[in-house]
C-alpha cells in the first residue's frame, strides 16, 4: 500500500465535504436525534431488565460478563457504521441531493428499519461457520475465548482500515476473524472430539463475498450504459454544478437509491452481530435465551405432530441396522461434524428427536422447562436441525421428496425455538450502527465520491451503483447469505466510472483491492492468535 498516504489524508478545508459541514448542526435536530437514542436506550433496559428479572440469581459473575461482551459486539456494529453504513451517503452527498448531516440521520433510520424487518437468516448463516463443539459450549471457556477473538480480532481491522479511509469489507473482516478461530481450535484441540470450520458453509459464503464486488462493478457499468441508451435526459449524465441540488426527479431517483441502499445493509450487515450477540446471551444467561419463550401453545402442538412424522420416517430409515449410542447427542454432533453417515448415526437421531418430543409434552411451554435444563434441551434441538440440514443434502439416507419435506418442516420448527432474535437486540444493533455512520462517516465516504474516479460522480453513475448494491444485497438477504456493502458499492461506482470512459484513480483502487485481498488473512491471523492467548487463561 505504497499510496496509502493519500489515501489517509483527508480534503482541504476547501473541498465540497468541508463547505457543507462548516454550518453547525440545528438545535431541533439535535433535539429529536437525544429523544430518539434516549428512547431506543430505554426500551433496551426495559426488555433486558425483564428477560433477566426472570432468570434466577444464583451468581452475579454472569451478567457482568454478558455487559462486557455486548458491549464488544455492539463496538463491532459501531465501527461497521463507520464503513458500511457510510458508502450508502456518499452518492447522495456527492450529486448535492442531500446534505450531509441529513444524509447521515436519514441513512441511520433506514437501517433501523431494515434491522427490524431483517429474518436473521444471514445471523444464523454467520453462525453456522462456527465450530460445533464451540457452539454446543458457548458457556465454557474456550466458547467466551472463541467470541471475544474473533470480535475483537473484528475491530481492530476495521478501524486500521477505516483509519486509512479504506472502504474495508466488515462482513469480510468477520468471516476472516471466524476462519481464524476456527482454525486455531482444530490446532489446539487435534483430538477427534474438536472440530475446525464447516467449510462447505465456509465455502459458501466466501463465493458469496468474493462474486458480490464483481457483480456490483460489471452490473452497474451496463446498468449506466443501458441508461444513456433508454433515456436520453442530458442531466442525468452530468456532474453536479456548483452547490445546487439537482433536479426533483434525478434527487428523488438519488434518495431512493440512498434509502434503499441502507435499509437493505441494515437487513444483511445488521444481522451478523445478532447472531454473536445470541451466542453471547445464550452462553451468559440460559434460562432467558437458550429458547424461544415466545412459542405459543399452537406452535408447540404444531411441533410435536412434526415430531412424530419425523420419529415415524426414522423409524423406517433405522429398520435396516444400527443401534443408537450411549450418547445420542454425542453421536450425532460427530456426524455433523465429519458429514460421515455411521450405522447408527439415524437410530441416534431417532433418540434424540424422541427425547425432545417427551421433553415438550411433559411440560407443555419452554417457560415451564427447568432453568438447570434449558440448555440441555436447545443443544439437542440444535444438533438435530444440522443433522436434518446435512441428511437432507445428501444422497445418503435415501429419504422421499415427502420425507424430506416432512424432515424440512421439523427442522424450520427447530430453528424457530433455537435461532430467534429479541427485538431489543435488533434495535440495539441499529443504535450501533447508527452511531457509528455518525461519529465516522467522512473517510469513507470521501474515498468513495472522490478518490475511486478522476471525475466527480454524475447523477446516473450514482443511482447505477446504488440501485445494483440494493439489488444485490436484496437477493443475498433472501437467501441468506452475508455479502459486503462496501465492497457492492466501491466497485459499483469504479464499474460507471469505468463504463463512462471517466478513468479511475489506480491508486485508490489498488489500495481498495489490497485491503480486500489481506482483510481475510489478517483478521483470521488476528483472530486466531487472540485465542490462543485468550484459551490460556479460560
Amino acid at each position: 500500500m505504497a499510496d496509502m498516504a493519500t489515501v489517509q489524508a483527508l480534503p482541504e478545508a476547501t473541498t465540497l465535504l468541508d463547505r457543507k459541514m462548516r454550518g453547525a448542526p440545528s438545535r431541533s435536530g439535535l433535539a429529536v436525534f437525544l429523544l430518539v437514542l434516549a428512547a431506543s436506550l430505554l426500551y433496551i433496559a426495559f426488555h433486558v431488565a425483564r428477560d433477566l428479572g426472570a432468570a434466577p440469581v444464583t451468581s452475579y459473575s454472569p451478567y457482568l460478563l454478558l455487559a462486557l461482551a455486548l458491549a464488544i459486539a455492539l463496538g463491532f456494529e459501531f465501527v461497521n457504521g463507520f464503513h458500511d453504513t457510510a458508502n450508502a451517503v456518499a452518492t447522495v452527498i456527492y450529486t448535492h441531493s442531500l446534505e450531509p448531516r441529513i444524509a447521515v440521520v436519514w441513512s441511520g433510520m433506514c437501517n433501523l428499519a431494515g434491522v427490524l424487518f431483517s429474518t436473521g437468516a444471514v445471523a444464523y448463516a454467520v453462525i453456522a461457520l462456527l465450530p460445533v463443539d464451540l457452539i454446543l459450549k458457548v458457556s465454557s471457556g474456550s466458547g467466551f475465548s472463541m467470541v471475544f477473538a474473533l470480535l475483537i480480532a473484528a475491530i481492530l481491522w476495521n478501524l486500521g482500515t477505516w483509519w486509512f479511509g479504506l472502504p474495508a469489507s466488515s462482513s469480510h473482516t468477520l468471516v476472516g476473524s471466524i476462519i481464524g478461530v476456527g482454525l486455531a481450535n482444530q490446532w489446539l484441540n487435534p483430538h477427534p472430539g474438536a472440530s475446525g470450520l464447516d467449510w462447505d458453509q465456509a465455502i459458501k459464503v466466501l463465493k458469496a463475498l468474493l462474486i458480490s464486488p464483481i457483480i456490483g462493478f460489471t452490473l452497474a457499468g451496463l446498468l449506466l450504459v443501458l441508461s444513456k441508451w433508454m433515456f436520453r435526459f442530458p442531466a442525468l449524465y452530468e456532474a453536479p454544478k456548483d452547490d445546487q441540488p439537482p433536479p426533483l426527479p434525478i434527487r428523488a431517483l438519488m434518495v431512493l437509491t440512498c434509502t434503499g441502499v441502507s435499509f437493505f445493509h441494515g437487513s444483511n450487515d445488521g444481522q451478523k452481530g445478532m447472531g454473536l450477540i445470541m451466542l453471547i446471551l445464550i452462553g451468559t444467561v440460559p434460562t432467558a435465551y437458550a429458547l424461544n419463550h415466545g412459542i405459543g401453545p399452537r406452535e408447540i402442538q404444531d411441533f410435536l405432530a412434526a415430531s412424530a412424522q419425523v420419529e415415524s420416517i426414522l423409524d423406517r430409515e433405522a429398520g435396516a441396522g444400527g443401534r443408537p449410542g450411549s450418547d445420542p447427542r454425542a453421536e450425532v454432533a460427530e456426524y455433523v461434524r465429519t458429514r460421515q453417515l455411521q450405522p447408527d448415526t439415524v437410530p441416534d437421531l431417532r433418540v434424540l428427536v424422541a427425547g425432545l418430543d417427551r421433553e415438550v409434552t411433559q411440560y407443555r411451554d419452554f417457560n415451564a422447562i427447568p432453568a438447570q435444563d434449558q440448555t440441555h434441551v436447545r443443544n439437542d434441538m440444535y444438533v438435530a436441525s444440522e443433522a436434518v440440514r446435512l441428511m437432507d443434502k445428501a444422497r445418503n439416507p435415501a429419504f422421499s421428496p415427502a420425507d424430506r419435506a416432512v424432515l424440512r418442516s421439523y427442522k424450520g420448527k427447530l430453528d424457530k425455538t433455537t435461532r430467534f432474535i429479541p427485538d431489543w437486540v435488533k434495535v440495539a444493533v441499529a443504535l450501533a450502527l447508527g452511531l457509528g455512520t455518525m461519529v465516522g462517516w467522512k473517510r469513507v465516504v470521501v474515498t468513495v465520491g472522490e478518490r475511486i474516479g478522476k471525475e466527480h460522480l454524475t447523477y446516473a453513475q450514482g443511482a447505477s451503483a446504488g440501485l445494483v448494491a440494493m439489488g444485490t444485497i436484496f437477493v443475498a438477504d433472501n437467501f441468506g447469505l452475508p455479502v459486503s456493502t462496501t465492497h457492492i458499492l466501491s466497485s459499483g461506482v469504479a464499474g460507471t466510472m469505468a463504463a463512462n470512459g471517466s478513468g479511475l484513480r489506480l491508486s485508490t483502487i489498488r489500495n481498495i483491492a489490497a485491503g480486500w485481498i489481506f482483510t481475510l488473512p489478517a483478521a483470521g491471523l488476528l483472530s486466531g492468535l487472540l485465542y490462543w492467548l485468550f484459551r490460556q487463561f479460560a
